[in-house]
């Protein structure tokens, strides 16, 4: 073998493997200390980029969480003060079916129960304004949808979260067809002679049925007041029609094709074409038209923006008018402002879910209702007179439906969208947490095994590297 001195060659072999060993043992340090494999981008670049995505996602999954749970306990919030408002409700409805009692009640009785009445709308006009939750207020109408109407025969019912806020000259409305009610009208009159023959009516609506026969003796009027009476005691939906040539009819109260009733009478043409044989009143129709251009389903009087409507989705108008609108002309614009309450429900843009709710003071509620009193809201209501508290009656069972489905609908949202998507946030998170685990966390019991690999190594190359050094000394033995 050759022996030189100018370079030790085994020497730097035995440095270079050293310096390996301890850059290792230096990372594999690092590695136990931090408890991450991944420390700086150069311990692998493309961990780190996907690594750090998934920390954000991760991030944003709790956070979303979070945004989650505090919309639960708003909704919850705005859901109770709902429930008190349907008590109250309930308490008036009792009220006024107490002042229908006409034949007991005397005026003092009438007037005790409208102040009860007054003060229970008072107290919902109150709850309506101060149920908030942090310094939102919830109840006022601020955070729905809400729209004003321009054009006679127009009213603004309400809107969704998916509807836009409407351009500074509103969305326009075209109707093409007005809104009808069911009825039938007798083609033979209700003489004296068919009264004292003892005519039988037959009438049937919603599963109610009222028989009537008529009685000796009776004048046409009276006869038709207690046909009237009978029917409204029976709870049917119908309001008698009175001819001047004595023929008679019904009408149902409600708009729309879905409200329907059949009759028969004793006598061909008094109501039934046939004797004794039943026909189904002719339906009423819908609503027909459009809003902004878009397409609308009608339903009584009521237009409504269907959901794929670009703009227009959930949003409802009322017609009243009695004629449709020409095919250059328009009935009217509704404005509308969106302020419905928004939730970040998502890790991502665009993962956002929205609910509106309604105004719930007494003069938002049971508007547009047709009542011979001409109440235009519950906060109308007066059961003074018998008139008033039928129709009060009519009102409250409106406000009672109005708030009820407002509570379904806040119960749905937590339900179906707030409460499932919690559960499927943190499942999203907890496995997105573990694939990032797998990624960029050490695992501790193979970097302890490798650094007490590198603790060996280290010391064998030191002792490696002595007797490298001590091995050139052996040249002194030629001198």
């Amino acid at each position: 073998m050759a022996f030189r001195i100018n370079h030790n060659i085994s020497s730097i072999n035995t440095q270079r493997q050293l310096e390996k060993v301890s850059r290792a043992s230096s990372k594999t340090l690092e590695h136990l200390s931090s408890g991450m494999k991944i420390n700086q981008a150069a311990d692998g670049p493309a961990s780190l980029v996907i690594s750090e995505n998934m920390r954000a996602q991760i991030s944003g999954l709790n956070q979303a969480v979070e945004n989650s749970e505090n919309g639960i306990s708003m909704v919850q919030t705005a859901e109770g003060a709902l429930s008190e408002v349907n008590r109250l409700l309930v308490d008036v409805r009792q009220l006024a079916i107490h002042a229908s009692n006409e034949g007991v009640n005397d005026e003092k009785m009438l007037a005790a129960d409208q102040a009860e009445i007054e003060n229970a709308l008072s107290t919902i006009d109150r709850i309506s304004n101060i149920s908030q939750f942090g310094t939102k207020r919830l109840l006022n109408g601020s955070r729905g949808a809400n729209g004003v109407t321009n054009g006679a025969g127009l009213q603004f019912v309400g809107a969704g979260p998916t509807t836009n806020s409407s351009p500074v000259e509103g969305y326009s409305i075209k109707i093409d067809q007005v809104a009808t009610k069911s009825e039938i009208v007798g083609e033979t009159a209700l003489s004296q002679e068919l009264i004292d023959a003892g005519e039988t009516l037959t009438v049937s609506e919603g599963g109610k049925n009222v028989s009537f026969t008529t009685k000796a003796g009776e004048t046409a009027t009276s006869t038709l007041n207690e046909l009237q009476t009978r029917i409204q005691e029976a709870g049917l939906d119908l309001e008698l029609i009175r001819g001047q040539d004595g023929a008679i009819g019904l009408r149902h109260k409600k708009f729309g094709s879905e409200h329907t009733f059949s009759v028969a009478s004793s006598t061909a043409g008094v109501l039934s074409k046939v004797g004794d044989v039943t026909n189904e009143a002719v339906r009423g129709q819908d609503v027909k038209g459009t809003i902004n251009g878009e397409e609308a389903v009608g339903r009584g009087q009521i237009l409504t923006g269907k959901e794929n409507a670009p703009n227009v989705s959930g949003l409802a108008v009322r017609y009243t008018g009695v004629k449709a609108t020409e095919e250059d002309q328009i009935a009217g614009t509704v404005s509308v402002f969106q302020n419905s309450l928004k939730f970040q429900v998502g890790a991502n843009e665009g993962q956002t879910a929205a609910v509106s709710i309604r105004n719930m003071a007494p003069r938002a509620l049971a508007q547009g209702m047709n009542t011979k009193s001409n109440f235009k809201s519950l906060s109308d209501i007066n059961v003074t007179s018998f008139q008033g508290a039928q129709d009060a009656i009519q009102m409250v069972d409106k406000a009672i439906d109005q708030t009820s489905e407002e509570r379904g609908k806040l119960g749905a949202f937590q339900k179906n969208t707030l409460q499932s998507n919690l559960n499927n946030l943190r499942v999203a998170a907890e496995n997105l947490t573990a694939a990032e685990s797998v990624i960029r966390d050490s695992d501790m019991a193979a970097e302890m095994a490798d650094f007490t690999r590198n603790q060996i190594m280290t010391q064998t190359s030191m002792a490696m590297l002595a007797q490298a050094n001590q091995k050139e000394q052996s040249v002194l033995s030629l001198l």
